[in-house]
C-alpha cells in the first residue's frame, strides 16, 4: 500500500504545482501573451520554423528530453535508499528543473527561436555566447556518443525491442506526409500507428527477436553505424517528415506504456504484492567503498528526472520554432518536466518496489523482497560493478513485474519496458543530433567558418564526432568500449550546462527589472553542486573493494582513459568558470537596461500556406 500512496502522492503534487506555481510563471514572472508573433510564423521555412498545435509539439518536446537519462539515473540513485532520491526528483522538477525548462523556451520564443546560447551573447557578453555555444558543442557530443552506444546496448541485451523501434520510422514518415500533404487528420493514423507498434512489440517477444549473425561482428558497433546514419537524415529532413511525427507517435507508445505501469502499480499496491518499506532501503546504510558520496552526487546522478542542462538545448533548439503560440509555452516546457519527473518517480519504485516482487538470479533462484532488491544493488560488486545492463536491466525486471498485476506475461511485459527504453532514448538521439547541427553552424558563423554553416556538412561533422567517441577503445582494446569512460562526466557537465541556461535567464529578467529570486537560487544550486562533483571526480581517489589499491582518473592505469576524462573536465570547468566572470563583469550594470534588439529581418514575399498541424 506504501508503494500505491507514494506514487500518489508524488503524482499530485507535480499535478498541483503545474497549476500553482507553474501558473505563476507563466503569468506573472515572464507574462506570456497570447497574440505575441511566434518564431515558427515569422520565420516559417516547413523545415525547421513550422507553427504545430500544442498536442504535437509536448509529444516532440517529452520525447526528446525523457531520454534514458530519468530512467538510468534513479536506478543508479536507488543505491543509496529511495527516499533521497524520490526528494531530489519531485522537488527539483518542480522548483528547478521545469522552471530551467519553461525559461529556455520563453527566452527562445522572444528572440526568433535562437538557442540560449545565441542569447547569451546580447543578455551577458559576445565572449559568453561562444563560450555557451562550445560548452554545447563538447556536451552534445558526449550525448551522441553515449545514447548511441546506450540505444546498441539496449538491442543487444533485449533484441525483443528492435522491430517495434526501427518500425515506427517508416510509419512517421507515412504520417507525416498523410498530414502535412494531404492534410489528413491525425487521429485516425495515431490510433493505427499505436496498434502496428504495440504489434511488432508482441511480435518481437514472441516471433521476430531480432539478434545479429555473428558473422557480422560486433552488434554493439554495426547497431551505432545504422543509429548514426538515421541520425544524418533525421538532422537534415523537414521536421513535418520524420522527427516531429515520429516523436508525436512514439509519445503515444510511451504514454500507453506508462499508463500500464501506473495501473500494474495501482493494483500491486492494491493486492498487497509490493511493500516499498520491505522490498527496499528508504535511506541505504550499506553502499559501496568506493561509491562516491551522495552528497553532491544524487544530484548529478539524477540529472534528468529532475533537472537537466540538456533540456535547455531541446527547449531552444527545436521546440521554441514549432510552438504556434505562446501561452503553449507552459503547457509544453513546464508540464514536460513534470511528466518526466512522474516517469522517474515510476523508475524509482520499478527498481525497488517492483523488483521486490521477484526476480530470477543466473543460476534459477527465485528472490523476492529485500533479497531481490539486493541481487541486483549487491553492494559487494562495487561501485563500478554496477553495468549499465544491470541499470536498465533494473527497471525493465521491476517494470515488468508490475504488468503482471493487470494480467500481462512476464515476457511480454519486459518487451514493452524494453521497448519504452529504446524509444525514449531514440527520440533523444535524433534531437540531439539536430541540435548539434544548430550549434556547429552557430559557431561557424561566428568563428568564419563558411563550409560549415551548409547544414550537411555540419550534420555530417555532428554525426562523425559522436561516433568517433562512441567507439574509442576502452582498456580491453574493443572498440565502442572506451566511449562509456565519459560517462561519469556526462551527468556534471549536464547539469553546469542547466546552471548556465538559467544564467542566461537570470540575466533576461534582471536587465526587464522582474524579480530574479525563483531563477537565483536553482542557478546557485545547480552551479555549485555540479561543480563541486567534477572536481571530485577529477582529484579524488577511493580504493578497489577487492584489491584495495587507489583508484580514480589519476590513478588509471589506462592512460587514455586518464588523460580524456581529466582534460575534458579541464575544458569544460574552464569555459564555465570563465563564463560566470563574464556574468559578474556585467551584472552591475545590467540591472534594468535592456539588451540590443535583434536587427530587422528582410522583407520577403508571403507563402500563404495555414499552419500545419503536424
Amino acid at each position: 500500500m506504501w508503494t500505491l500512496f507514494v506514487a500518489l502522492a508524488s503524482f499530485a503534487g507535480f499535478i498541483i504545482a503545474y497549476n500553482t506555481y507553474g501558473r505563476y510563471l507563466s503569468k506573472m514572472l515572464f507574462q506570456l501573451d497570447r497574440d505575441a508573433l511566434m518564431p515558427s510564423e515569422e520565420l516559417r521555412d516547413d523545415v525547421d520554423f513550422v507553427p504545430t498545435r500544442k498536442s504535437v509539439i509536448f509529444g516532440h518536446h517529452f520525447t526528446s528530453i525523457a531520454g534514458t537519462g530519468p530512467i538510468v539515473g534513479p536506478a543508479i540513485a536507488v543505491f543509496w535508499g529511495w527516499l533521497p532520491a524520490l526528494l531530489w526528483v519531485v522537488f527539483g522538477s518542480i522548483l528547478i528543473g521545469a522552471v530551467h525548462d519553461l525559461g529556455a523556451l520563453v527566452i527562445s520564443l522572444r528572440n526568433r527561436g535562437q538557442t540560449v546560447g545565441e542569447v547569451a551573447g546580447r543578455l551577458i557578453s559576445p565572449r559568453a555566447r561562444v563560450l555557451f555555444l562550445l560548452i554545447l558543442f563538447f556536451a552534445l557530443t558526449v550525448v551522441l556518443a553515449i545514447f548511441g552506444l546506450v540505444i546498441a546496448v539496449i538491442f543487444k541485451i533485449y533484441p525483443e525491442s528492435v522491430l517495434s523501434v526501427w518500425l515506427a520510422m517508416p510509419v512517421a514518415i507515412g504520417i507525416g506526409f498523410w498530414v502535412y500533404k494531404g492534410h489528413g487528420g491525425l487521429l485516425a493514423p495515431s490510433l493505427v500507428a499505436l496498434g502496428l507498434l504495440y504489434a511488432a512489440v508482441a511480435i518481437g517477444v514472441y516471433y521476430l527477436p531480432i539478434t545479429l549473425p555473428a558473422s557480422w561482428g560486433n552488434p554493439v558497433i554495426f547497431w551505432t553505424v545504422l543509429l548514426m546514419i538515421y541520425c544524418f537524415f533525421a538532422s537534415v529532413l523537414p521536421v513535418w517528415v520524420l522527427l516531429q511525427p515520429r516523436d508525436y507517435i512514439n509519445s503515444h507508445q510511451l504514454v500507453v506504456a506508462l499508463v500500464l505501469l501506473v495501473v500494474g502499480v495501482l493494483f500491486a499496491g492494491l493486492g498487497g504484492q509490493t511493500n516499498l518499506f520491505a522490498d527496499a532501503p528508504m535511506i541505504a546504510q550499506n553502499v559501496p567503498k568506493d561509491a562516491p558520496p551522495i552528497w553532491p552526487f544524487l544530484f548529478i546522478t539524477i540529472a534528468c528526472g529532475a533537472c537537466s542542462g540538456f533540456h535547455c538545448l531541446v527547449s531552444s533548439g527545436t521546440t521554441s520554432k514549432q510552438i504556434a503560440n505562446e501561452t503553449d509555452a507552459q503547457y509544453v516546457g513546464y508540464g514536460g518536466m513534470l511528466l518526466e519527473g512522474a516517469l522517474a518517480v515510476l523508475v524509482i519504485l520499478c527498481c525497488t518496489a517492483g523488483l521486490g516482487m521477484g526476480v530470477t538470479t543466473a543460476d534459477g533462484q527465485q528472490l523476492t523482497g529485500l533479497a531481490a532488491w539486493n541481487s541486483r544493488y549487491n553492494p559487494e560488486l562495487g561501485w563500478e560493478g554496477f553495468s549499465l545492463a544491470a541499470k536498465v536491466g533494473a527497471f525493465v525486471d521491476g517494470g515488468a513485474n508490475f504488468l503482471t498485476a493487470i494480467g500481462l506475461p512476464i515476457a511480454l511485459g519486459t518487451g514493452i519496458v524494453a521497448v519504452l527504453v529504446a524509444c525514449f532514448a531514440a527520440t533523444t538521439l535524433d534531437t540531439a543530433t539536430r541540435l548539434q547541427r544548430y550549434v556547429i553552424q552557430e559557431l561557424a558563423t561566428s568563428l568564419h567558418m563558411k563550409p560549415l554553416e551548409n547544414k550537411y556538412l555540419a550534420t555530417a561533422l555532428a554525426v562523425s564526432l559522436g561516433f568517433t567517441v562512441a567507439m574509442l577503445p576502452g582498456p580491453s582494446g574493443a572498440y565502442g568500449t572506451g566511449g562509456l569512460i565519459l560517462w561519469p562526466l556526462f551527468g556534471a557537465t549536464n547539469q553546469l550546462l542547466a546552471g548556465l541556461a538559467l544564467m542566461v535567464t537570470f540575466f533576461y529578467l534582471w536587465r526587464r527589472g522582474k524579480r530574479v529570486l525563483p531563477i537565483a537560487i536553482p542557478m546557485i544550486l545547480m552551479m555549485l553542486m555540479p561543480a563541486w562533483a567534477m572536481l571530485w571526480q577529477m582529484f579524488t581517489t577511493t580504493k578497489d573493494v577487492n584489491t584495495g589499491e587507489p583508484v580514480g582518473w589519476l590513478w588509471s592505469s589506462d592512460p587514455l582513459q586518464c588523460y580524456v576524462l581529466f582534460g575534458f573536465g579541464v575544458v569544460v570547468m574552464t569555459m564555465q568558470v570563465w563564463m560566470i566572470i563574464e556574468g559578474i563583469i556585467v551584472w552591475q550594470k545590467a540591472r534594468g537596461v535592456l539588451e540590443e534588439q535583434l536587427p530587422p529581418l528582410p522583407a520577403r514575399e508571403q507563402k500563404g500556406i495555414s499552419p500545419t498541424t503536424a
